[in-house]
């Protein structure tokens, strides 16, 4: 039987290709992994790899949505072939259970990691610079700039929350958790 498993680490990804290509080649039995980050608990992949038999043909995209790293993907692939299973990875093509074979997969795996690591590397040092510019402010931007929640806080000392929410179109949640730190900040000070 022929097996095929995609996975994507983040949101932004799409699994749609990754599933197109698989069935294209075949797969009729397809594992899915969506959004795995960094975690290296994959259910999906466990049970496909519990399931694979002698005979039994497993296909992938690329080799880094097999494995995370070169350890992983030998451990993984060199169970396969203990087992019988082939192993095709559509860039590259069918991984053979040789001499040849396993020197090239232990390169193509390095070099996976090797990609992965430098872009783990850039990401970090542009959050490096970044922290470096003046105003910089990690995680999600304000969605309401200070001139309008000052506005708002001002208008609350003649209507309600609930009139500023319809007036302004920031929620009561927003100006409820503004007026509590400015009255927090003001007793601070």
């Amino acid at each position: 039987m022929i097996y095929g498993y995609a996975r994507v680490s983040t949101v932004s990804q799409e699994l749609e290709v990754q599933l197109q290509s698989l069935e294209s080649e075949g797969a009729t039995v397809i594992y899915k992994e969506k959004f795995t980050g960094t975690k290296t608990d994959r259910p999906q992949l466990n049970e496909l790899l519990s399931k694979l038999e002698e005979g039994d043909k497993l296909v992938v995209t690329k080799l880094d949505r097999l494995a995370r790293n070169t350890k992983e993907g030998i451990e993984i692939i060199e169970g396969l072939f203990e087992k019988g299973v082939k192993v095709h990875v559509l860039n590259v093509g069918l991984l053979e259970n040789t001499t040849m074979g396993c020197f090239f997969l232990q390169t193509l795996l390095a070099v996976a990691e090797m990609e992965r690591n430098l872009i783990i590397e850039r990401t970090q040092e542009g959050k490096v610079i970044a922290k470096q510019q003046e105003g910089f402010r990690e995680g999600r931007p304000n969605k309401y700039t200070k001139k309008q929640l000052d506005h708002a806080m001002q208008m609350l000392d003649d209507h309600s929350f609930k009139q500023v929410a319809e007036f302004t179109g920031i929620s009561m949640s927003t100006l409820k958790r503004e007026s509590k730190k400015r009255k927090e900040g003001e007793s601070i000070m």
